[in-house]
């Protein structure tokens, strides 16, 4: 059984100027710091720390055999996104990214597959270009959580998700440009706390608005960080379903039931969480997620599903594999 890690991350070793292209500040650049070193600049502030495995396709094999991953799917970092940028600009932005994605699969194809990025603030350059990214081999597709203010319950997200479900390609929703940050600026407190809170937010926002009644059941959509609070809370959502008609305004039936309407990857870090995770959302929803190469994500990829000492030979294996391998169409 081929064991699938589907949530990583890529940045190219190097990309255009893009403050130059456009004529605007704070784009994101990379400044190498040393051999295999690199910090993720936005403009003039340091963003992130990274290594080659980001963009050295050898490395990331390297990493794939020690950690016995055969394949490994790879998606942008969201500081790419471009999504507060002119919508041409994004746009432009997602056909340079994209392209060098594919360009770090080409060591490999067969072990390295990529998702593509999308100007989401417009539906239809975005349309166009996942169907451009499909044709040219991407597996999927990552978009943020939100758009500005837009949740995912937007009437022009919720076109692109229909449009994907269409043309079968399969979605990856990633948190980014978390709320309350004014409140947390220290101690990664925002990707500790208001990452999984913006999640759980984006799950919610398709189902209390029955968006999800709307879209076609075809849709095969992803949720990173396992789903954020989402598993954790429901309980709680389903009790005040039960007990306010304002919850039960847009959405007719209870919210826990549309758990089969999506996926989770499995980085949540600890045997607790993950069984609970699959308690909710069922083994077959469920697909091994490392968020690697970055120091939040899993260090040894499959240590947590692998190791798990209660769930069933049958659950590590479609987490493991076979349920990604459905969902991606690989």
């Amino acid at each position: 059984m081929a064991v699938v890690d589907m949530h990583t991350h890529f940045l190219p070793k190097k990309w255009p100027d893009l403050a130059k292209r456009f004529g605007t500040p704070d784009w994101p650049w990379m400044r190498h710091t040393g051999p295999g070193k690199g910090m993720i600049m936005v403009g003039d502030k340091d963003f992130r720390p990274v290594y080659e495995a980001c963009w050295n396709p050898q490395v990331r094999i390297e990493e794939m055999d020690r950690d016995s991953i055969d394949v490994q799917i790879m998606c942008a970092t969201p500081v790419l996104f471009s999504y507060a940028r002119p919508a041409q600009q994004a746009a432009e932005c997602a056909t340079i990214f994209n392209d060098l994605a594919l360009e770090i699969c080409s060591h490999d194809n067969n072990r390295l597959k990529a998702l593509a990025q999308v100007p989401l603030q417009d539906i239809d350059l975005s349309c166009k270009e996942v169907s451009r990214a499909k044709a040219n081999g991407h597996v999927g597709v990552q978009i943020g959580n939100h758009v500005g203010l837009k949740n995912l319950d937007d009437e022009g997200v919720v076109t692109f998700l229909q449009h994907c479900a269409s043309e079968d390609i399969p979605v990856l929703v990633h948190p980014w440009d978390m709320l309350g940050g004014d409140r947390m600026p220290k101690y990664m407190l925002q990707w500790l706390v208001a990452m999984p809170a913006e999640t759980q937010l984006s799950i919610l926002s398709l189902i209390m608005s029955g968006a999800f009644e709307r879209i076609s059941k075809d849709l095969k959509i992803c949720f990173a960080h396992g789903g954020g609070s989402y598993a954790f809370q429901i309980g709680r959502v389903d009790n005040a379903w039960r007990h306010r008609d304002i919850v039960r305004e847009d959405c007719p039936n209870l919210p826990s039931s549309y758990s089969d309407r999506f996926y989770v990857d499995s980085a949540v870090f600890s045997e607790g969480s993950l069984q609970l995770l699959t308690d909710i959302m069922g083994e077959d929803r469920v697909m091994l997620g490392s968020d690697s190469p970055f120091p939040l994500g899993e260090q040894r990829v499959g240590t947590l599903v692998r190791e798990h000492s209660t769930l069933s030979d049958a659950a590590k294996a479609k987490i493991l594999g076979h349920n990604a391998k459905t969902f991606f169409n690989i």
